[in-house]
Formats: structure tokens, C-alpha cells, sequence
């Protein structure tokens, strides 16, 4: 026979509690004193209680639910800090409802207005296509990564920092030039510090250097054909020069290793590459890559952490909804691997 479903009612009776302690435990715990939630808690135990999710949305009007806009999961970068904050159910709770944007804004707005219908409590937003005031327009706590948010919580990477490391690296790998493959990153995204932090290394060392920013296109097979243009142009223009190649990302650096690998047979001595992210994909490359590492895992714990913050905040009487936007910033760490030829650990 099915197990009967333990109520509220059988609760109460087991514990000599009113239903309404028992539903404020559920709700504000904190409403109880320490001892009388240490009694309910053993009753749960004691009776086998399965909560009811469903009933218990309806009654408090909270879904636990998170949602989630990220540009697209091709990007080796976007899928690993998915995972990441994925993984912080075990910790914090909350469920997740994911959408990829693929830099469509009239999508976008779309998947928005669908999330807002599930009632969820909060939302990460890694997407660039919504501009942040509008985004802060919507009234949920929101927190956005690697992306404009000057009216948004945020968490980034010291991007200009990063693109110090990986410029000073090639530069110490006595190169003839060093080039950065990017897109053309507007001034307001945190990432354009890679840019700012490549000429900056360039100019203090006096090295020549190449910018090329271009439309690489928004697939992994448009990155793929775009990035061997660029590996031709290269060849044909610095012939018989060592050439120092920072790329964007980790996807961006993986393709353009597996064409000089199928193109040469093997990496030429003259090209020395890193890449950004330090997504799985860099170090498990046919030749492990040199990247600068975002440390993806603290990024999202410190999103999720903020973004608690917030909707806990607002589950108050009385909540403080004033404030200025919390920006955080998170400090990259080098990894010196084969395709730069120096020392493996920095």
C-alpha cells in the first residue's frame, strides 16, 4: 500500500505545536526559537516527512528558482562556468532554469519574460545583448558576469591584469612580434581589458605587435574558418619571425592549434600561444595550452553568493533594497604551459 503523505496536521499532533509554528518553521525558521526548530526537525525525521515543493510555492509564492542567460554553450568558457553554478545546488539550494541567447535580442527578451513567468527569485545574465539598465528595470535580484553592468551586481576577472600576464609571457619567450586575435570588445565590456592590456604591455616593451579584431562569427564552425584566415594571413606575413599569439579565449586558441598541428604536423617553432579562461579544454589540448585562468569556480560561487544575498534580503519585513550595485573583481592566475616553451609552473 502507498505510504500516506505526513501533513502539517500530523506534525503539529507529533510535536504538540500549533499548525501555524509548524508552517512558520517552513517559512521565517528563524521566527522559532533554536530548540523548537530542533524539535520539528527531528519529528520530519521521525515521520518520514517529504516536503511538498509544489504546495509549498503556492503558499509562499517562492520557487527556489534561478534563472539563467548565457550567450551561447559553444564557448568553452560559458559551459564550464555553467557547470559551475550548477553545482552550487549542493550549497545553496536554488534550481536553475537556463536559456542561450545566441546574440538575438528580440530572444532574449523573450526568454526573460518567460522566466519572469515562473516567478523565479533572481537571475544570472552572462549574455551581452540586454543593456544592464534595463536589465535592473526588471526588479529581481540580478548579478551579471564578464559582461556591462553599470546598474547590475557584478562579478568579472581583472581582464586587464590577465592580458598583462599573457603578454609579458610571450614577451619573455623572445618573440618578434606579438599579436592579439579578438573581437572588436566595446571599451564598456570588461573583457576589452585584454585588449588595453596587451598595448599597454606592448608599447613598455617596445616589441611590435599586431591588433587584429574581427568578426569571428557567432559558431564554433564560423570561429573555426575565421581563425585559419587569420593562421594564413600570419604565416604569409611574418615569415621566418617567432610570433607571439594571444587569442581571446581557450576555444579560440584550441582552433587555431589544431590547424597549424594539421596544417605543419605538429606546433611550429616559431608560434608560441595562450589563450584566456583556463576552461578544461587548455589543459586537455593535444598540447596543453598556455592561458590565463579566470578561476571560474570563485566567479560563480561569488554570483550565487551575491545573488542569496540579494533575495534573502528581500524575503525581510522590513528589506534594505536601496544601495549601489555590488561590483566584484577576481584576480587571474597564469598557467605556463607547452605552447609558450617556458618553465610548467609560474
Amino acid at each position: 500500500m502507498p505510504q500516506k503523505k505526513v501533513t502539517f496536521d500530523d506534525i503539529a499532533k507529533y510535536t504538540n505545536f500549533s499548525k501555524t509554528t509548524i508552517s512558520r518553521y517552513f517559512n521565517n525558521p528563524d521566527s522559532l526559537t533554536l530548540k523548537n526548530q530542533e524539535i520539528i526537525a527531528q519529528a520530519l525525521i521521525d515521520l518520514d516527512y517529504k516536503e511538498n515543493k509544489v504546495a509549498k510555492i503556492l503558499a509562499s509564492g517562492k520557487t527556489e528558482f534561478i534563472g539563467i542567460i548565457v550567450p551561447n554553450l559553444y564557448l568553452h568558457y560559458y559551459s564550464e562556468i555553467l557547470n559551475q553554478i550548477l553545482a552550487s545546488y549542493e550549497r545553496f539550494g536554488y534550481k536553475f532554469l537556463v536559456f542561450a541567447g545566441n546574440a538575438n535580442e528580440t530572444v532574449e527578451r523573450q526568454y526573460i519574460q518567460e522566466l519572469l513567468a515562473y516567478n523565479i527569485e533572481g537571475m544570472i545574465v552572462l549574455s551581452h545583448t540586454i543593456p544592464s539598465r534595463e536589465l535592473a528595470s526588471y526588479n529581481i535580484p540580478i548579478v551579471t558576469i564578464e559582461r556591462e553592468d553599470q546598474y547590475t551586481c557584478s562579478v568579472n576577472t581583472d581582464n586587464y591584469m590577465g592580458g598583462v600576464q599573457a603578454t609579458s609571457l610571450l614577451y619573455k619567450t623572445n618573440c618578434d612580434v606579438l599579436v592579439h586575435i579578438n573581437v572588436n570588445v566595446p571599451e564598456s565590456i570588461p573583457a576589452y581589458g585584454r585588449i588595453q592590456g596587451f598595448l599597454d604591455t606592448c608599447k613598455e616593451c617596445n616589441i611590435p605587435y599586431e591588433l587584429l579584431l574581427k568578426d569571428l562569427g557567432n559558431t564554433y564552425e564560423e570561429n573555426r574558418k575565421a581563425l585559419e584566415k587569420v593562421a594564413h594571413y600570419l604565416d604569409c606575413k611574418y615569415i621566418g619571425k617567432r610570433k607571439g599569439i594571444f587569442l581571446a579565449n581557450d576555444t579560440y586558441a584550441n582552433i587555431f592549434l589544431n590547424y597549424l598541428i594539421r596544417l605543419h604536423g605538429s606546433l611550429p617553432d616559431d608560434y608560441r600561444i595562450i589563450g584566456f579562461d583556463n576552461s578544461p579544454i587548455s589543459s586537455e589540448a593535444v598540447i596543453p595550452t598556455s592561458t590565463v585562468g579566470q578561476q571560474i569556480d570563485k566567479i560563480a560561487d561569488m554570483a550565487m553568493e551575491i545573488l542569496v544575498a540579494q533575495m534573502n534580503e528581500r524575503k525581510k519585513r522590513k528589506p534594505n533594497l536601496s544601495g549601489e550595485p555590488i561590483h566584484k573583481v577576481i584576480t587571474p592566475v597564469l598557467f605556463n604551459r607547452k605552447t609558450t616553451c617556458v618553465s610548467e609552473t609560474v
